[in-house]
């Protein structure tokens, strides 16, 4: 039984795990934001640019087929979908491109070898290095 406690806290406690909660538990809260936006906002102005006022209860008769709420579905997945792609997908790109990892490396201007940014000799040919600054 300990073997199986140590495998689980080995495997809860570790780093993706717990990295996948805060996810999920942010993703929540995200989610609750996006539906108000897009319920709060959105669906206001596309009802009063329909005739009736609430498109959502548009049913085609005589089978009562519920075409407003589908038609009420595929629009709210279009607009959280672009929203999330707005708001996570293209500011994230962003703000990546912004914290790009400076070099690790340079060329070594004798043998033009890769060595370590920071070395004073170059490991293959031994000729000094400029630092960078």
């Amino acid at each position: 039984m300990g073997g199986m406690w140590k495998e689980w806290k080995d495997f809860a406690l570790k780093g993706n795990v717990l990295d996948l909660a805060v996810a999920v538990v942010i993703g929540a809260a995200f989610t609750k934001i996006v539906s108000s936006l897009v319920e709060q906002l959105f669906m206001p102005l596309i009802n009063a640019m329909t005739p009736t006022g609430d498109w959502r209860n548009l049913t085609v008769t005589p089978l009562k087929l519920g075409l407003g709420p589908f038609l009420g579905a595929v629009l709210d997945f279009t607009l959280v979908s672009f929203v999330v792609f707005v708001l996570v997908v293209k500011l994230r790109g962003k703000l990546l491109k912004k914290e790009e990892a400076k070099p690790t490396t340079k060329t070594c201007p004798e043998c033009l070898e890769k060595v370590l940014i920071d070395a004073r000799r170059c490991k293959f040919c031994t000729s000094v290095l400029i630092r960078p600054t």
